[in-house]
């Protein structure tokens, strides 16, 4: 997803997301360590993707005060 996705979800929503997204990306952390994965870089998407969201989050935090 873009940022501008992420700017029309409320901030809760958004907040969810990130949790599930960091579980998954420890997931992806722990499979790749233990057994190796396919694809490495989508760790690499994975965390942008996370650091994209939280960016959107405290924009949105940062305008609402």
């Amino acid at each position: 997803m873009k940022a501008a996705d992420y700017r029309n979800m409320s901030e809760t929503d958004l907040k969810e997301q990130i949790r599930e997204q960091q579980a998954s990306l420890a997931k992806l952390k722990f499979n790749h360590k233990v057994a190796g994965t396919e694809n490495p870089m989508i760790i690499r998407s994975k965390r942008r993707e996370i650091a994209r969201m939280i960016t959107v989050l405290n924009d949105k935090t940062k305008t609402s005060k």
